[in-house]
């Protein structure tokens, strides 16, 4: 009876700790979802509610303050502003919206009020989408989880009857062996090769290795691409919003002309004023680096009091009068409208803003996206996690992608690129490797779901990833630090160092046990640490997939 209690008793505890265990992973998953937009401006009428997305129907009007993501996809009926898409469609520029305009979910309003009318409902949104995701991640099973089900499959039934021979044959055919003696050696057996502690310790090393990444900012969709994160041969990773910010700073100041040293560092100062002039009163996002460039350079603003008259040029730039000049800053089109040539040949490099001062051509700034602080980091993490090869894609010029590719130490660089190209290099870079290791690609925009979907784990950056990108990837970087990329391998590999320790521990002693039951020398209290005594330790030893430090 003593022995049976302890049998009921310990399982019941095993089933506690896996109980505790989910629900904490569950819960750490969940989590990731606070960071997502939950509210959308309901327009009533005369008054504005703050209401839950799902709450919201086709044909509303929602409002959208300046700083606000857009919650739900639609039409802009009221209102002009600039919306950072890079999420959606990789461009680093803001695109200019107004009444017409289609805009969706996840891009960010920068500049003024938006009304727009809802084409799409909260069940189709992102976030409905991840949460279904999360309730399913753990039928996702990983190779491993399910080698060892199906192998219980066939486990079970054949060591029952193994069990049903051993309690029957011996007292026929052994000379005074007993029904008594091999019905409880039968019986030990059965308890000993219990697959409790595999069935049970290894599904829950998984799920809490999917618990750890998701209180790191991770979402790992199952087991399966827990698994093929700890086998990567290469890392392919998107360029705007992935591995920059999407935000601006000036590289470099170009007048014309320079001359000496000194003359030339006076004209670039020159040339820096006269454009932080002009971008005074502009809130784009260009114009905000280049006042801030000034401003860290000089160490001095400019004075509103400077500006005699001011004008924004829609698609072109601006015009500005100060100290009796007429200042022109803009693109190329402003110039080609003005009749000017550009002295300057910067037609192979990224985004340039050119100078007129009272028509004459005074130079350029050349405008970059920045990397993110810890893009550097994350590549070389990568290497030491066991990556072969990081190659980055991106559509903007080979200049400016060869440029960022250098800083960060990739291995390959590939510009000027088409959604559907990025899927052919992948493809390419498959048919090259030289190892069983899996393709991995990160991205964050809807051009780069096709590619996702190609890859053997697709990676979306989630806090500000369009839904289509979210919806194709495997994992989801909630933080949108590339970094956690490397942290997502490194879980991957312990995870299944744990499961491994636990797949060799489980049939060791339960083995052992079983071969010296079948002797008679072992009791039953052997059996019962056989079961629920190595499915307890299994089990503690599984949590710790979900111990996960930050990087």
């Amino acid at each position: 009876y003593s022995e049976g209690a302890a049998v009921m008793l310990f399982y019941q505890f095993g089933e506690l700790l896996q109980e505790l265990a989910v629900r904490r992973s569950r819960k750490s998953i969940k989590e990731l979802l606070d960071i997502r937009p939950d509210h959308a401006n309901l327009k009533r009428e005369t008054e504005i509610l703050v209401v839950a997305p799902e709450s919201v129907s086709l044909g509303d009007l929602i409002l959208i303050k300046p700083g606000e993501r857009v919650p739900l996809d639609g039409i802009v009926v009221e209102g002009n502003s600039l919306l950072d898409t890079s999420a959606i469609s990789g461009e680093s520029l803001p695109r200019e919206v107004e009444s017409g305009s289609e805009i969706f979910s996840g891009s960010i309003n920068q500049k003024g009020v938006l009304t727009i009318e809802v084409t799409k409902t909260y069940r189709e949104s992102t976030v409905a989408k991840i949460l279904e995701l999360v309730e399913h991640a753990e039928q996702n099973k990983a190779p491993t989880e399910s080698f060892i089900t199906k192998f219980a499959r066939y486990y079970t039934p054949a060591v029952v009857l193994v069990a049903a021979l051993l309690a029957l044959v011996p007292p026929l055919l052994i000379e005074g062996a007993t029904f008594s003696e091999w019905i409880y050696r039968a019986l030990l057996f059965l308890v000993a090769s219990c697959p409790c502690a595999l069935l049970i310790s290894i599904p829950l090393g998984f799920f809490g290795g999917i618990g750890g990444a998701g209180r790191q900012g991770i979402l790992l969709k199952g087991g399966n691409y827990l698994e093929a994160l700890q086998r990567v041969d290469t890392v392919i990773f998107d360029k705007t919003g992935t591995l920059t910010k999407g935000e601006f700073k000036v590289a470099e100041i170009r007048p014309v002309d320079g001359g000496g040293a000194e003359n030339g560092t006076e004209k670039r100062e020159s040339l820096l004023r006269y454009a932080a002039i002009a971008e005074l009163f502009s809130t784009h996002p260009i114009a905000v680096s280049i006042k801030k460039a000034y401003e860290e350079q000089s160490g001095k603003t400019i004075h509103p009091s400077l500006i005699e008259s001011y004008e924004e040029l829609a698609g072109f730039g601006t015009r500005v009068r100060s100290e009796g000049k007429e200042i022109l800053l803009g693109n190329a089109k402003l110039l080609l409208r003005e009749g000017v040539t550009i002295p300057v040949d910067t037609a192979e490099e990224g985004t340039r803003i050119h100078l007129l001062v009272d028509g004459n051509y005074q130079g350029v700034l050349l405008i970059e996206d920045e990397a993110k602080e810890d893009a550097i980091e994350a590549v070389a993490h990568l290497r030491t996690a066991g990556v072969r090869r990081v190659v980055m894609l991106t559509g903007d010029k080979k200049i400016v992608g060869e440029t960022l590719g250098n800083e960060l130490g990739m291995d390959q660089v590939f510009s000027e690129l088409l959604p559907q190209q990025k899927v052919e290099i992948l493809e390419d870079l498959r048919r090259n490797k030289t190892t069983r290791g899996s393709i991995v690609f990160v991205g964050d925009g809807i051009n780069d779901a096709p590619a996702m979907l190609a890859a053997d784990v697709g990676v979306a950056m989630g806090a500000l990833g369009s839904d289509a990108a979210i919806e194709a990837a495997d994992v989801v970087l909630m933080t949108d630090e590339p970094i956690k990329l490397a942290l997502a391998i490194e879980i991957a590999k312990r995870t299944k160092r744990i499961v491994w320790q636990n797949i060799f521990f489980a049939f060791f002693v339960k083995f052992l046990v079983l071969a010296l039951g079948a002797f008679g020398f072992a009791t039953m209290w052997e059996a019962v640490f056989a079961d629920v005594g190595v499915a307890l330790l299994a089990v503690a030893n599984a949590m710790r997939a979900m111990n996960v430090k930050s990087k």
